[in-house]
This record gives structure tokens, sequence and C-alpha cells, in this order.
């Protein structure tokens, strides 16, 4: 079991990143939350089995179609317990 926290920059508000990133980690089988911040980044935590971390961390380079990613930082963090969905976070 791993978590992450992740920050993408680039062109990833306006272009469905939160809604395509809750639809694959949820496809994924993962937890967590995905909210937009006020410099224009998409932030995220999620939480499943390493190697479904790992399709999610490709997939966020990547992002939906009309999104340009920059770069993605992720850090590994604590594992949550009792979290049960993956979320958009306001």
């Amino acid at each position: 079991m791993r978590r992450i926290h992740a920050k993408v920059t680039g062109r990833v508000q306006g272009v469905f990143y939160r809604a395509s990133t809750v639809d694959t980690a949820r496809a994924l089988g993962l937890t967590g939350w995905v909210k937009n911040m006020m410099d224009g980044s998409v932030e995220l935590e999620a939480q499943g089995p390493d190697e479904n971390i790992e399709k999610l961390i490709i997939w966020l380079n990547q992002g939906p179609p009309h999104a340009r990613v920059e770069h993605v930082y992720v850090t590994d963090i604590p594992v949550v317990e009792g979290e049960r969905d993956f979320v958009v976070d306001y």
C-alpha cells in the first residue's frame, strides 16, 4: 500500500483534468482526492497498491487530451486508514 501527494503544473485547469483524474483513480481502485489550486496547478493525494499508484503517476504526466502537463511533483506520504473513495476536493 502506498500513498502519494502530487502537484501537477501546466495547462491543467479548465481541461477536465480533475474529473479525468477521478475517473482514472477510481478505475485503478485508488482512494484520495484531487483539487484545483489558486496558482493554476492541480494537487492530489492518492492511495492504493504500488503498481496502481505507478499507473496513475504515468497517467498524471499525460492527463486528458486538452491538458499540457509541464511537471508532476510526487512525494510519498503516510497511508490514511479508512478512506473509501477518490473525490474532488474544493
